[in-house]
């Protein structure tokens, strides 16, 4: 039998700022946006609802519609995902309901349509698309998480500036941008269309989320339409303060449990993993620093989207069954991105993938490999790590070891369980 590293199972500890009642917080920044000023009664308000999966989402939109009908208006929501779903009005539809949005969760109708009205042309030469069904809604409140982008970097990356005009840009929008951000930078078209759409679209705010490391909702907050750019690069901040981290600086293998869109737009974070600008390295500033990436599965929730499965060197090849190949290419050629599309070398089993996989980390022993199995890049509390590790873990702070140093849990088909948390809730309670 092939030698493998020993595992145990580690808790970190993250800051965890969180919000206990989110339909209250909810109000509170709807609140602060005195939208009775500008809505009026039996108005139409176009909500937007993104294709990631936002922790308590169905809760915080169906509290924004409650809200808006208590002042009389009247609320619906629109697919704001730019090429997802496969680009198709049916497959944003289908997206929402895997993240538990429909209209009986949130009590309001979805309306879903890729037409798009051209609001203008931007400075830069391009055309300035928007959702035709939001254009004609008296209002438009604009809901998303901010967070850092997979690919960009700067002031303003992953919130509502690019909800403007990633998300209700639909796919036509999106494919122009993403080629004029190559041209110019992600900054500038940001800045530049979302001006555009702010000025001559009848966006009435913006409800922010921030969450902790935790998977948690940690901050809800009303933001006025002129104050989009400002409050988001300070809520940028905390974001990045607040984003869950694999705690080494070098690693040998990662296994992943699952990658998806609604874990993030890249299917793994990239913020997370230390490959941010380059598939299959890590950047000189960042970290960890990774040599291979073994993918488990996509989420059901993704539809089949496996954007970001190119990411990684290695995976399990149900994966390939899972993947839905039009709708990644779609989503990936759309991001000019498409080597997040690629395939990676796949095997049967986890134990396939190690035994391909250690003779590729150069000399060191594979029982010696510093490797960590983790469910996704949004869970980091728990995860489980090589034995190598052992003395970073117990010098670290904010870590423990809660489990007893094992050999890995290959099963006799020779793959481990399909969820670490749920070897980790085992171990836990035999150790």
């Amino acid at each position: 039998m092939p030698e493998y590293p020993r595992i145990f199972a580690v808790r970190q500890r993250f800051e965890s700022p969180r919000v206990d009642d989110v339909p209250a917080a909810v109000d509170e920044a709807l609140r602060n946006l005195n939208l009775a000023a500008t809505i009026q009664p039996h108005e139409t308000v176009a909500i937007t609802a993104g294709s990631r999966g936002i922790a308590n989402i169905p809760v915080i939109l169906r509290q924004i519609v409650r809200h808006l009908t208590a002042m009389g208006a009247r609320p619906f929501i629109v697919p704001a995902m730019g090429s997802h779903g496969g680009g198709t009005a049916e497959g944003q539809v289908e997206v929402l309901a895997r993240l538990g949005i429909t209209p009986e969760t949130v009590e309001a109708p979805i309306h879903a349509s890729m037409e798009t009205v051209e609001v203008c042309q931007a400075p830069e030469g391009f055309p300035v698309h928007f959702d035709r069904v939001a254009s004609q809604a008296h209002h438009v409140l604009v809901v998303g998480r901010v967070k850092p982008h997979t690919l960009f970097t700067g002031d303003l990356e992953s919130g509502l500036m690019k909800m403007l005009l990633i998300g209700l840009g639909k796919h036509e929008g999106a494919k122009i941008y993403h080629r004029a951000i190559l041209d110019w930078s992600f900054d500038r078209i940001v800045r530049s269309v979302a001006g555009e759409v702010l000025s001559r679209m009848p966006v009435v705010g913006g409800i922010a989320i921030v969450e902790n490391g935790y998977d948690e909702t940690a901050l809800i907050e009303g933001v006025l339409p002129e104050r989009f750019a400002e409050r988001e690069k300070a809520l940028l901040v905390l974001a990045k303060k607040w984003l869950p981290r694999i705690p080494f600086q070098r690693l040998d293998i990662a296994l992943i449990d699952e990658i998806g869109k609604n874990v993030s737009g890249a299917g793994m974070d990239t913020n997370v993993i230390g490959r941010k600008f380059t598939d299959h390295m890590a950047g000189e500033h960042e970290t960890p620093k990774i040599k291979r990436i073994a993918v488990r599965s996509i989420t059901p929730e993704s539809g089949g989207n496996g954007t970001g499965i190119g990411i990684a060197e290695f995976c399990r090849s149900r994966v390939l069954q899972q993947i839905d190949i039009k709708k990644t290419r779609v989503n990936c050629l759309t991001g000019l991105h498409p080597t997040a599309a690629m395939l990676p070398l796949d095997y049967a089993t986890d134990a396939e993938i190690l035994d391909a996989a250690l003779p590729t980390i150069g000399l060191t022993a594979p029982a010696d490999a510093r490797l960590v199995w983790i469910r996704n890049t949004l869970h980091l509390a728990e995860f489980a790590c090589s034995e190598a590790l052992l003395k970073e873990v117990e010098a670290h702070p904010l870590m423990e070891r809660i489990s007893e140093i094992v050999a890995l849990p290959l099963d006799d088909a020779g793959n481990l369980r399909d969820c670490v948390e749920d070897w980790i809730t085992r171990s836990s309670r035999s150790s």
